[in-house]
């Protein structure tokens, strides 16, 4: 008599790891929004709050402090300034997701 051996069919597993790490790439960029927290350069007047030796240090109005290296200006002098700021924070990301929070929240 003859006998057949089957062999018994194991599913790949380099494409079950390349599904799963698919999936978990497309669930992170859904919700952690990578683009949110890549920095912006931004350019604005400042409000000059104190003098030290390696320059001023400014007020934004988002809240940053902002240092300006060889700064000849004095307190309370208004100057413009270049730093980097989240993205976040100019489009309004941020406060959207306190506004959800705050709703959920009893």
């Amino acid at each position: 008599m003859y006998e057949q051996k089957q062999k018994e069919k194991k599913p790949p597993r380099l494409a079950m790891w390349g599904i799963i790490s698919a999936g978990t790439a497309v669930v992170l960029i859904l919700l952690l929004t990578p683009w949110n927290f890549i920095p912006t350069q931004v350019t604005e007047d400042v409000t000059v709050i104190a003098n030290m030796e390696y320059g001023c240090v400014g007020e934004s109005q988002y809240g940053v402090s902002v240092v300006v290296p060889q700064c000849s200006a004095q307190v309370g002098d208004v100057i413009s300034a270049s730093f980097y700021l989240p993205a976040m924070e100019l489009n309004g990301y941020y406060d959207r997701v306190q506004d959800r929070v705050a709703a959920v929240q009893p």
